[in-house]
């Protein structure tokens, strides 16, 4: 499985958000890379609804408090990075 990436849409941000993307992006990717580890390594046959909410409480809680209160991520795309640790890819 290739190592997941975030991409934010600039029509969706503000004014700062636009400003920030690069770091935003940065800082996303890294949170979502780790919890996509840590879930990868000790995978034990949970479903892929199971994996998909612990991928998204574990990048939450990698993420500075105030991004994380305005971290809504792509729920579909957080379910194939949930599927591919599932089916082990």
């Amino acid at each position: 499985m290739a190592e997941p990436q975030v991409t934010l849409d600039p029509r969706t941000l503000n004014v700062v958000e636009q400003k920030l993307r690069g770091p935003l992006e940065d800082q996303l990717t890294s949170a979502l890379q780790a919890a996509t580890d840590k879930i990868r390594h000790s995978y034990a046959g949970e479903s892929v609804d199971e994996v998909t909410e612990q991928l998204f409480e574990r990048t939450k809680a990698g993420l500075h408090p105030d991004i994380a209160a305005g971290f809504h991520p792509d729920h579909a795309q957080l379910r194939r990075v949930a599927e591919a640790i599932v089916t082990g890819h």
